[in-house]
């Protein structure tokens, strides 16, 4: 199976994502928030670094949950920032 490139704004909102995480991850290890959500933390790194800009669902319910965030507030959060970058390039 091939996969279709992403787009640089899929790109993007990776990096955000990645960001996000990495912000609630506060003065928290990644090997700690990698173990709890039950992910290498080498996968964690990827994400948080946006070279991983599409984790599978159950990779983000599983660091939402490691991090006490819930699956609404990344999901806004991603929307607010697709929002703006829509009206910015309209």
């Amino acid at each position: 199976m091939v996969r279709t490139p992403l787009t640089p704004w899929e790109r993007q909102r990776g990096e955000r994502f990645g960001a996000l995480l990495r912000a609630a991850r506060g003065e928290r290890s990644m090997v700690e928030i990698a173990a709890a959500a039950g992910v290498s933390a080498e996968t964690l790194r990827k994400i948080e670094t946006g070279r991983a800009p599409t984790p599978a669902f159950f990779t983000v319910a599983a660091l939402a949950g490691a991090l006490g965030m819930s699956l609404d507030d990344l999901a806004a959060a991603c929307a607010e920032s697709e929002t703006e970058e829509r009206a910015l390039s309209a």
